[in-house]
């Protein structure tokens, strides 16, 4: 099993300070990979618990993001050149880019520069996006209907800009002649995708096996939920002769450890799952890789919890809780 860090860069309050140290650790303590989080706005109305939809509309969740709208967050995306400034050894990427707030192209060009700029650690993560306040704000209102053709368009034109020294491309969101992009990535045939996908397993595991993705990216999933992900993936993979072995299995996690054992009961994605004491985590983790999952995504609290306690909770899972989680 893995680990990689979700950077806290969507909180009511973090610093430039607080992402580096965050993210020197994880380089210090040989994370496979560092990830941001793609998210433009904090409706006001969700501040009052109104909005459209609760948190990738699933069911869980409040109609209310767990950030305020007067919040002090960054943007993911501008921070993946700063990290592949940073660092040297992690991997890093977004999860999960929201398409349709881009334009298929110019994000294939930009994700060939900063393969460079990282010499070819960037992983790519790509979604269809869930809040119509934000496609709004994005100036993607038109796209909301269509988002998720819109994903399967972009996966295209990536790949086609990264493996060709010309490309071109007739569809729905894209239309252009051949023409070059400049760079093509350090990594052939180019920077590993990753697809989030909440709701379908048989279209999850379709774009899996059509356009040869290296992992899937759920949210909060208990064990039972992530087994329940996995086989359905693998028996949809199989149907198209593809096999889930070849296939990462993450999920992003909130993650602290607590002095006190916690109520780890599945209650869905609202569970502690990998909230509480040393032992409950070790022990959790290891039901995990039981699971299939290859990479928990950490991330940290949106609030209640400071950086410095997220610091001395990560040396403490490399120090001793991974070493019993490998031996199980």
């Amino acid at each position: 099993m893995k680990l990689a860090l979700y950077l806290p860069t969507f909180r009511n309050h973090v610093t430039v300070q607080e992402l580096a140290d965050l993210t020197d650790l994880a380089e210090e303590l040989d994370f496979d990979s560092v990830w941001t989080l793609d998210r433009i706005i904090v409706p006001e109305a969700s501040d009052r618990g109104e909005m459209k939809y609760p948190f990738g509309m699933m069911e869980q969740f409040p109609l209310q993001m767990p950030v305020m709208s007067t919040g002090k967050w960054f943007q993911g995306w501008p921070i993946l050149p700063w990290l592949a400034a940073r660092t040297e050894k992690v991997r890093i990427g977004m999860s999960i880019t929201d398409t349709p707030y881009r334009a298929p192209a110019v994000f294939a060009a930009e994700c060939s520069t900063i393969d460079h700029l990282s010499n070819g650690r960037l992983n790519v993560g790509v979604g269809a996006g869930w809040m119509p306040e934000e496609f709004d704000a994005a100036s993607a209102t038109h796209l909301f209907p269509r988002r998720h053709a819109h994903v399967r368009e972009t996966i295209e034109i990536c790949q086609g800009i990264w493996s060709n020294e010309t490309f071109e491309y007739h569809g729905e969101f894209a239309d252009f002649g051949p023409s070059g992009f400049g760079h093509q990535p350090v990594q052939k045939p180019g920077p590993p995708i990753w697809f989030s996908g909440l709701k379908d397993p048989k279209r999850s595991a379709n774009r899996v096996a059509k356009y040869g993705l290296k992992g899937w990216i759920g949210i909060q999933d208990t064990p039972r939920e992530l087994t329940e992900w996995r086989n359905a993936i693998a028996e949809e993979l199989d149907k198209l002769g593809k096999s889930i072995d070849d296939l990462e299995m993450s999920s992003m996690i909130w993650f602290t450890i607590t002095d006190e054992p916690t109520d780890q009961t599945d209650n869905r994605k609202v569970s502690n799952i990998l909230v509480g004491t040393a032992d409950q985590i070790t022990e959790m983790l290891i039901r995990y890789k039981e699971a299939g999952l290859t990479m928990p995504l950490l991330w940290p609290p949106f609030a209640d919890v400071p950086v410095s306690k997220t610091l001395e909770d990560l040396r403490q899972l490399h120090e001793e809780i991974m070493p019993k989680v490998h031996a199980a």
